[in-house]
Parts: C-alpha cells; sequence; structure tokens
C-alpha cells in the first residue's frame, strides 16, 4: 500500500472499524478483566523496525486481534471495579471520531471559532448541570475550559495562585519567596507534581491533619500551618481541598477550609475530579457545600463517571483574569483582528500547551444524547448499585466496611483478628491478587490507618446488578 487514503478507502475500513468497536462492545464480557501478559510480550510480537512500505488495514485489523487484544486491560467491562470508571460510550466515541475527522487545531478563536464558542457552551450547560456559580460562567468574570486532565487542571490553578499571590510578578520574575500548597495526606499526587512543574518544590508542600472519622482536612491545622509560614517569611499560596479523594472518596469539608483561605488569603483549589460531576442530581449537591462562596478554581473529570471516554476534565476559575496573566503570550504569528478586539476568548490562555483539540464535541455528543435526566439515572443507578454492595458486605461478619460511602466507592476489608497488621495486610492483598488473576473481576486498593482495605467502585454503564452480585459471591469464595 501507498499514497493517501482516498475517502472510498476511508469509507470502507471506517465501517469495518466502526463493526469492530460495535463487537467488542457486545462481547467484552467475554474477555478477562485484566491482562494476563507477561511483560514484554506484547512488544516481542511486534517488528524491531518501521515498514518499508505501506500495508493493508485489514493487516492492522488483524494485528490488533492477535497481538494487542491479548494485553489490553478492559476498562469498559462490566466487572471493571478498580481505580475510578473511565467510560467511553457510543455518543463520546462517535462526536471523538468527529473531532479527529475535522482535525481542528483550537488554539485560539480565530484558528477555528466553532471550536471555541462549543467548549463556552458546554462548559456553561455543565456549570449548571452541576448546579455551581453563575461567576463561574465564561461570559461573567470567571469560565471554563476543558482539559485533559485534572492534573492539568491543578497545574494551571497553581500557576494562577502564584500570579496572584505575587501581585503579578511571577511570569516575569518567576519564583522569588518560598510559597507553600496546602494538601491533606489523601490529596492526589497531581498537586505534588504540579508543585515540582511550577518551582515550588515538593518541600515546600504542607500536609494538613485530616478527621479520623472522616478522612476530610482539618481546617483548623489549616490556619495553623499557613500562620506558621507567615511568621516565618513564606507567601503561602494555595490549597486544595479535596471532592471524593482517590483513596477513599472522602470529602473535604470545603467551607470551613474555604473560610480559612479568605481569612488568609490563600487561593482555594477545588479538586472534585471524581465526584464533582455527581451534583447532576441535585440530592448530592451537598458534596459541592462552599464551592460557591469560596473556590478560587474548581476542577471535575467528565471523563471518569460522566459517560465521556478520556480525555475531558473541566475547570472553572471563579476570575480568569491571574491565569490568563500567567499564561498569555503572544507571538506576532497568533496576532488577529479577533484577538485584538477582545471579544473573544482564545483558551490557548487557559492551558499549559498551546494546541488544543476539539474536545467539546464529545462532552456535546454526550450531553445532547443523554440529556440531564439520563445522566441523573446514570449516577443515581451506579450510586445505588454501589450502597447495596456496602450492604451485602457490612452483613458478613468476615468483613468490615469504611465509613462512609456516599457515592460510587465502597472500600472493605476482610477481617483477620489473629493476624497481626501486616501479616493481616499481606493476607488482603494477597486475596485481591488471587481475584484479579482468575480474570473475572478487577479490584484495587489502598491502605488508611496502616491497614490495607480492597476498593470496589461502581461506575461503568454496562455494569448491572448481577455483575455487583457475583463480583462479592467471588469475593466471599475467594475468602473461603
Amino acid at each position: 500500500m501507498s499514497g493517501h487514503m482516498s475517502p472510498e478507502e476511508f469509507r470502507k475500513f471506517g465501517r469495518q472499524v466502526v463493526d469492530w468497536i460495535a463487537d467488542y462492545y457486545a462481547g467484552v464480557e467475554e474477555h478477562p478483566v485484566r491482562s494476563r501478559v507477561p511483560p514484554g510480550e506484547i512488544r516481542a510480537q511486534l517488528p524491531a523496525h518501521p515498514p518499508e512500505r505501506g500495508e493493508s488495514f485489514e493487516r492492522v485489523l488483524s494485528d490488533l486481534d492477535a497481538v494487542l487484544m491479548p494485553g489490553v486491560t478492559h476498562w469498559q467491562h462490566p466487572n471493571f471495579f478498580a481505580y475510578f470508571p473511565a467510560n467511553a460510550t457510543g455518543p463520546a466515541i462517535l462526536g471523538d471520531l468527529l473531532s479527529s475527522g475535522l482535525g481542528v487545531q483550537g488554539m485560539v478563536w480565530a484558528t477555528s471559532p466553532a471550536c471555541t464558542e462549543l467548549e463556552t457552551v458546554v462548559v456553561d450547560w455543565m456549570a449548571e448541570l452541576l448546579g455551581l456559580p453563575e461567576h463561574f460562567r465564561t461570559d461573567a468574570v470567571g469560565g471554563g475550559v476543558i482539559q485533559d486532565s485534572a492534573s492539568s487542571a491543578a497545574l494551571v490553578a497553581c500557576l494562577a495562585a502564584l500570579q496572584r499571590e505575587s501581585g503579578g510578578g511571577i511570569a516575569s520574575q518567576g519564583i522569588t519567596r518560598r510559597h507553600p500548597l496546602y494538601i491533606s495526606a489523601h490529596t492526589h499526587s497531581s498537586l505534588e507534581r504540579a508543585a515540582r512543574m511550577v518551582g515550588v518544590g515538593a518541600d515546600n508542600l504542607r500536609v494538613v491533619d485530616v478527621d479520623p472519622d472522616t478522612l476530610g482536612m482539618d481546617p483548623k491545622h489549616l490556619d495553623a500551618l499557613i500562620v506558621e509560614d507567615l511568621a516565618a517569611g513564606a507567601v503561602p499560596t494555595l490549597a486544595c481541598a479535596t471532592i471524593g479523594t482517590t483513596s477513599t472518596t472522602a470529602i473535604d469539608p470545603v467551607r470551613e477550609v474555604g473560610e480559612v483561605c479568605r481569612a488568609r488569603g490563600v487561593w482555594l483549589h477545588v479538586d472534585a475530579a471524581y465526584a464533582g460531576v455527581a451534583a447532576v442530581c441535585p440530592e448530592l449537591r451537598w458534596i459541592n457545600d462552599g464551592v460557591a462562596e469560596f473556590a478560587d478554581s474548581y476542577c471535575t473529570n467528565a471523563h471518569k463517571w460522566l459517560l465521556t471516554n478520556f480525555d475531558c476534565s473541566l475547570l472553572w476559575m471563579a476570575d480568569r483574569q491571574p491565569m490568563i496573566d500567567a499564561l498569555s503570550i503572544l507571538p506576532e504569528y497568533l496576532r488577529n483582528p479577533a484577538t485584538a478586539s477582545g471579544e473573544v476568548i482564545d483558551y490557548r490562555d487557559w492551558q499549559v500547551p498551546l494546541g488544543r483539540r476539539f474536545r467539546a464535541l464529545k462532552l456535546w455528543s454526550v450531553l445532547r444524547w443523554y440529556g440531564a435526566a439520563g445522566l441523573r439515572t446514570h449516577i443515581r443507578t451506579t450510586v445505588g448499585l454501589a450502597q447495596e454492595f456496602a450492604d451485602w458486605v457490612r452483613d458478613d461478619p468476615r468483613f468490615a466496611v469504611l465509613e462512609p460511602h456516599p457515592l460510587g466507592l465502597v472500600c472493605f476489608r476482610p477481617l483477620f483478628p489473629e493476624l497481626s497488621i501486616d501479616e493481616a495486610n499481606d493476607r488482603t492483598y494477597r486475596l485481591m491478587e488471587s481475584l484479579n488473576d482468575s480474570g473475572q473481576l478487577y479490584l484495587t486498593h489502598t491502605k488508611v490507618d496502616g491497614r490495607t482495605l480492597l476498593r470496589f467502585a461502581v461506575g461503568s454503564p454496562q455494569t448491572e446488578r448481577r455483575h455487583v452480585l457475583a463480583a462479592w459471591q467471588r469475593i466471599q469464595g475467594a475468602l473461603g
């Protein structure tokens, strides 16, 4: 094969690819959830050198089946209960295909007005669906943007916070003083990475105590650390409150943390990467208590629980100016009348990379297909399944459930009263690995107070009650 793929060839092979994906979803349950291949097996089956001449697309699809599929861990499997959900659905996949087909580079409004303006619409729609404050809207002082991940959102928030706390000098002069950031032991590691990348340094991360019952950040200890740093001549810069920590979905008391940040002049970033989308359900909007009054930035991932395939992370700013001041550079080759007019948003100033894909298309497709009612049904269904699972675990005296668990994640552990903590942890981990090796389900683990817990995350649209029940029966059976 040589030359470019013609429209007719694309039509032919595109149909084959869509059929392949449809067949994959129809039969995904037949695969072992976690890949069983040893390290290096996939690479050993691939040529060491690139092809000199082009090959047919049929051969590409053939190697996908024969070589790559055994090495795939099936995140869309109904028995995937590990990490957090990373949902991909038909409307999102088709929206992503349209984005790829258009091939838009949406770095500024002028490079494709539809790319920018559709994004402003969908982030405003999402703010409304989640009950977020009016000043987060793009037609207000703040605004929203689609990032690739919550890690990038945290990095942008740190840059904006540094810009504001320095009085606007960071972008031109760099960091000249110590700028502590405040997290808890359960804050996502992306905040430490952001501290490293912006030049704050990991040693300037201050770890705030948590409430032993809720695992939420202790506002009094946060205030004490800030006062201590101020006395030492530092510039306290940003605190991260988490709504739904990765480890256990603990929820920091945003209102109380926000009151401390407001009083001390510290930027409050709210990381709701997993849990924030639950607020599409009015009965779950309590998770965002304090966000409207105190959050300077807020992030949640549509690509986890909201039926939109990776990557699609939503970041809102209460005031976008510090972010733009930190990130905006206008070389001559990007100058254009629309930017000069000040009437448009140039999203290149809202993210770390210059270039950006037309991500809004897939989120728009999901919102149009499901509507608010469909999104609420999905969240409520998966929360209900998780709560039923927790009831089953609680009713078995051989297990203990970590409380609270208000959303789609349940953390639990088998009880080994005759063993030391270390021995019990080892047994728990080996139990998990035996279940994962079976290929029938996939769990991950965490540690709280030195004890290993199993994490059971429900969130896939493929997961039904029968899958959750079967998983619990396998867990019980593995314990003996």
